[in-house]
């Protein structure tokens, strides 16, 4: 078998965040969904979530114990996609790093390819 080349990654900032989110949840949960989904201004979404088990159809990556899980249609959405965690003056938030994006809107949540 191939070795999978990391379709997602997270910066060390971000997992650090999200696994003292996790933390904090009870129960807590097993895993980190990152998906793609329809809209906003420019057609797609990011969207985070928690999740208490993942799917056998999902892509897991593993970040130092933390469990980040794709679906198979995000996944094509999500190739090189770097996810960091960033504080700024006007406040605190992960930020998507998407080599695939054609375009954004103004606000920045939402993204076309």
């Amino acid at each position: 078998m191939e070795a999978i080349k990391l379709m997602i990654n997270l910066t060390p900032v971000a997992a650090v965040k999200v696994k003292e989110i996790m933390s904090m949840q009870t129960p807590v949960p097993v895993a980190l969904r990152v998906a793609v989904v329809g809209g906003g201004c420019s057609g797609f979404q990011y969207h985070m979530a928690f999740e208490n088990q993942t799917n056998d159809s999902d892509e897991v990556v593993d970040f130092n114990g933390l469990k980040v899980a794709v679906d198979q249609m995000s996944s094509m959405y999500l190739e090189g996609v770097e996810i960091d965690y960033v504080e700024t003056l006007e406040g605190a938030g992960f930020k998507f790093n998407n080599p695939n994006v054609k375009s954004t809107c103004g606000c920045g949540s939402s993204f076309s390819v």
